[in-house]
């Protein structure tokens, strides 16, 4: 009998979620004798507490008066901070049930998957055009540690063991485990350092990538290319820790250094343990001691210094291609599957397991410029600063040498130039693919390229092997991005540095600040028509554009079903690769482990497929649905803009969220904020917090306001078939709808519904709400569908477990925002209002947790 994705949902998960839970009423925390038995009942207060309009303070006092009338208030807090500490368990079972079923309720042969392309393909007569495009497409993953990941590395080891556990039913060690989670703290004491955030992501290279990855690349060259030569990666890695400078002081480049040296160790002891599994394989004479030289040569390595690390990639590849041959020479190629398994993991990560960028705010590097311009006056005709537009363009152009880091007086100036020494040393140990990239946010101006530009070549580093990458974020910026990059292309020096690179360039993307700068709508649309004129632009001048996408994990950070996003792209956009950022929660609930990595990075590498080779079926759209679009997008940027422009906006983050208190949660090095002004400024504000205090309060704003308003200005026209044929013709269009409708099934309006009668926020309450419920109502209409996400339903189904597991956690953390609001009021201590505040603090975890893609 086959079962709906919904309903293998239900079998699976929900079913073994409801029997393991019930294995909590015995976990081990202090003083827990009746958590396990109160929750539920606390539980069922909250449910009919939202549904009869009370406020948290009601329900949480109700709860206590019916059920702990004895207790002390101290009491009372204590099981509250129980009830949290239960509840983030629940939530890191549920994770570990979803991991463990993700095969059976996906189907991993299904659509989307490299099998199902396969067959598409000869099914339509294009083999030979899938490897063609093949030989040429890449896709590249890069993580990325901005803090969106509450669970501490521990706590990620526990999810995995369970999560095996559950799959092999292993009741007793599935009892430990949840026994372990028990006596494991989530809450940080400490802040990471950019290296022990290196060293959490490296983890998922070393255990679940290092896997994927190569078993993607196996299946393409055993199934599609059958023998072939298959000369493409395919897929490369990218990796932020320790490279990214933007905003985050701590990176220095010493840790630049150290997490290379680290990726290429423990790829290297990657190597290693594979080698010693072919050695107990490779037993054969002539080949034998091949085998054990190499792996010798290989475990040497491992604690040789940078330095002196002598062994590289080509050096392996040729040492196993001799004990390839050897064995399909003299020995029936017994085992010769094995070998081309470790030559293909080579190819693959080379000595550098993943591509270290290196990121830096522009205006940083205005900074740099002005210092070298004071400590290096020769170099510029008159003070930088002095300089116009075209003088700096013609003058960083002709700038080469060789400036010591220590010769300038800045210390930004100095690590920055230091930065670009580090590419070099690292291009020597693990190869060019180690570190290639300089990432310039905030790219706004040719100047700010050659900027960066110049200071490579500042660096003994006249034709660098590297590629300077702007980043366009802002709704202003991306309408000029293709202007910028003319300039660029008909400036000669440029020009011939692209030239040495083979006329590609990067260019990076930001949807989480163009959602925060432009909202929803004109974030999406503004890059897509930004990528079509770019592709449009570089095409004109023979260079081929890679764009590369900084997503965050929900739709308003560019997440949500990010495949449909680049299988709906169309030729007017190049995707001559797919690259995108892969962050926090949205690594390890979409690549953290072999099957949901292996499936979710066939599905990236099926939506470029889809753009190419199966391209007949993506039909441009017409004038009228263009028209409706950019009406769509004007119209909700404006219903945005003027939402920035309340003045209860910011004071109503700043009161009535947690905004305040995501850098209290110490999972990230980066500070929350950029700036040092301790007034809050809407440009200080970081996506990441920005987004997440929205989803903390169940309204996720950035996800759908001004979509509803859009939408009811063509109803208001009596123009709203025009609408309906866009989301009919535009696959895009319709993924924006569709990730849109997450963010209206996460929100929660009864949780914050006491708000609407709050003197000084009351309205601006309502006025979120009122776009709420006209989004929600306008979106079905345009869908015709009777519910949010109906063509979903096992996600709709997890989204539903999820909100239900963590209501009394947001009961909770609303309840104790009143407490501190109401103390702070009566001039309460100090010592009380510290108590609700860590209340707060420890609610985010379990929230953001459970949510899996909510910052």
């Amino acid at each position: 009998m086959q079962y709906t994705k919904e309903e293998r949902f239900q079998q699976q998960v929900l079913a073994q979620y409801r029997i393991y839970n019930s294995i909590f009423m015995t976990l081990p925390f202090d003083r827990i004798k009746n958590t396990g038995v109160l929750l539920p009942l606390f539980q069922k207060e909250c449910e009919t507490g939202f549904t009869h309009e009370q406020n948290p303070t009601e329900i949480v006092n109700a709860f206590f008066q019916k059920f702990q009338p004895q207790e002390s208030t101290q009491e009372h807090t204590d099981l509250l901070f129980r009830f949290i500490q239960y509840i983030e368990r629940q939530v890191v079972l549920f994770d570990a049930i979803e991991d463990a079923t993700f095969p059976i309720i996906n189907n991993m042969d299904g659509r989307g998957t490299l099998r199902n392309v396969r067959e598409e393909a000869e099914a339509k007569d294009k083999k030979e055009a899938l490897k063609s495009y093949l030989q040429r497409f890449k896709v590249r993953p890069v993580l990325t540690a901005h803090p969106t990941q509450f669970y501490p590395g521990p706590v990620l080891g526990i999810i995995t063991d369970l999560a095996l556990a559950i799959e092999h039913n292993e009741l007793e060690t599935i009892s430990s485990l949840l026994a372990q989670l028990g006596k494991t703290p989530f809450f940080k004491q400490q802040k990471p350092t950019p290296y022990d955030e290196a060293v959490s992501l490296i983890w998922y290279l070393e255990h679940v990538f290092y896997k994927s990855v190569s078993a993607i690349y196996n299946y393409i060259q055993n199934n599609i290319f059958e023998g072939e030569s298959l000369e493409n990666q395919v897929i490369n890695l990218g990796f932020w820790p320790g490279g990214d400078r933007d905003g985050n002081p701590f990176v220095t480049t010493e840790i630049t250094l150290k997490v290379a040296d680290r990726l290429r160790r423990t790829l290297l002891k990657n190597y290693h343990k594979d080698l010693r599994a072919l050695r107990r394989r490779i037993t054969f004479k002539g080949v034998e001691s091949l085998c054990i030289a190499l792996e010798t040569q290989v475990y040497d390595h491992l604690t040789v210094p940078t330095s002196e690390a002598t062994l590289t990639a080509e050096d392996m590849l040729q040492q196993l291609q001799v004990i390839k041959n050897g064995i399909i020479n003299e020995h029936q190629s017994l085992y010769v599957d094995q070998v081309q398994d470790l030559i293909n993991k080579v190819k693959l990560f080379g000595m550098h397991f993943a591509t270290l960028d290196i990121r830096q705010d522009s205006r940083v590097h205005t900074t740099v410029m002005t210092n070298i311009a004071q400590c290096h006056p020769t170099l510029f005709s008159r003070p930088y600063n002095d300089l116009s537009e075209l003088e700096k363009i013609n003058e960083l152009s002709k700038l080469k040498g060789e400036i010591s880091p220590t010769s300038l007086t800045e210390e930004i100036a100095q690590k920055t130039l230091s930065s670009i020494y580090a590419m070099k040393k690292i291009q020597a140990s693990n190869g060019e693919q180690g570190c290639h990239r300089y990432i310039i946010s905030n790219n706004g101006s040719v100047v700010n390229v050659l900027e960066a530009f110049a200071m490579l070549r500042l660096c003994n580093w006249e034709h660098p092997t590297a590629d300077v990458v702007p980043l366009f974020e802002t709704v202003e910026d991306l309408l000029i991005a293709d202007q910028v990059m003319k300039t660029l292309y008909t400036h000669s020096e440029y020009a011939n540095h692209l030239k040495q690179r083979g006329n590609k360039q990067s260019i990076m993307l930001g949807f989480s600040d163009g959602t925060k700068d432009g909202g929803y709508l004109m974030a999406n649309w503004g890059i897509f028509t930004a990528k079509e004129r770019l592709t449009e632009m570089s095409r004109k001048y023979g260079v081929t554009v890679i764009f590369f996408d900084g997503r965050g994990g929900p739709p308003a950070r560019g997440g949500g079903k990010t495949h449909q996003f680049y299988a709906s792209l169309g030729d007017t956009v190049e995707h001559e690769e797919v690259q995108l950022t892969v962050q926090g929660q949205t690594i390890s609930s979409n690549f953290g482990t072999p099957d949901s990595c292996q499936y979710n990075m066939e599905q990236l590498i099926s939506s470029g497929i889809a753009n190419e080779v199966f391209s007949d079926e993506h039909s441009a759209l017409s004038k009228d649905d263009i028209d409706t679009m950019n009406r769509l997008a004007a119209t909700s940027y404006e219903a945005y803009k003027d939402f920035k422009g309340h003045p209860k906006f910011l004071p109503y983050l700043e009161q009535m969220s947690t905004l305040r208190y995501y850098a209290k949660t110490n999972i990230g090095s980066r500070p929350s904020k950029r700036g040092k002004n301790s007034d809050l400024i809407f440009s200080d504000l970081r996506a990441i917090p920005f987004v997440g205090s929205w989803s903390q309060l169940k309204q996720n704003v950035p996800g759908f306001y001004g979509v509803g308003t859009a939408l009811a200005s063509f109803e208001a026209n009596e123009e709203f078939d025009k609408v309906i044929s866009l989301y009919q013709n535009s696959v895009f269009f319709k993924t924006l709808l569709e990730n849109s409708m997450m963010s209206l099934t996460k929100s929660f309006f009864p949780l914050t519904q006491y708000m609407k009668n709050d003197p000084e926020f009351g309205s601006f309450w309502s006025l979120i709400y009122a776009e709420y419920e006209r989004t929600k109502r306008l979106l079905l209409k345009v869908t015709g569908y009777k519910e949010l996400m109906e063509d979903s339903k096992a996600m709709r189904a997890s989204i539903a477990v999820r909100e239900q597991i963590v209501l009394p956690l947001l009961t909770i953390q609303q309840y104790a925002l009143r407490e501190i609001q109401k103390l702070k009021k009566e001039g309460g201590s100090d010592k009380e209002i510290a108590v609700y505040e860590k209340m707060v603090t420890r609610s985010l975890f379990g929230n953001i947790n459970a949510a899996r893609n909510s910052a």
